[in-house]
């Protein structure tokens, strides 16, 4: 099973978590999310295309049961005006083992940081703006991935 789910709404880790574990196996890994504070922000805005990112998103689900045993996959994230501490995203991997499940849901976190066609603005307490760009360790995170397999 393959869930994604791309919108405004916040996810319920409970619900979610339980729809993996009826799947089967009996490992469950799972990542959230949350916007940071860092002390000056105010809110962080996330666009995306909604065809391209459901693609994407799917891929790196894809890849994740191709390279590793998994019964489930769900990645959910969210687009919209988020304030500091909302959740932002949701990867849950299930596997009859923690080594596939805790791997699997790195690998798509790494991948989803870099393939996945999000845009984020950051809206500062004095009233800039921003947009986020790519960080370098996203991206030596996301490459150590494919060197792996080589």
């Amino acid at each position: 099973m393959i869930r994604i789910s791309v919108g405004p709404d916040d996810f319920d880790i409970v619900v979610e978590t339980a729809r993996v574990s009826g799947q089967g196996g009996g490992a469950i890994a799972s990542f959230i999310g949350q916007v940071r504070d860092d002390g000056n922000l105010q809110s962080l805005a996330l666009e995306h295309y909604p065809a391209m990112t459901e693609k994407a998103l799917h891929k790196i689900a894809e890849t994740a049961r191709a390279d590793w045993p998994l019964h489930a996959v769900t990645i959910i994230h969210r687009v919209g005006k988020l304030a500091v501490g909302d959740n932002i995203v949701l990867v849950i991997t299930g596997s009859d083992h923690r080594g596939a499940a805790i791997e699997a849901c790195s690998f798509i976190m790494d991948k989803l940081k870099t393939v996945t066609p999000f845009w984020k603005k950051e809206t500062r307490t004095d009233g800039t703006t921003k947009w986020i760009e790519e960080r370098a360790s996203d991206v030596d995170a996301s490459q150590k991935w494919d060197l792996r397999k080589n």
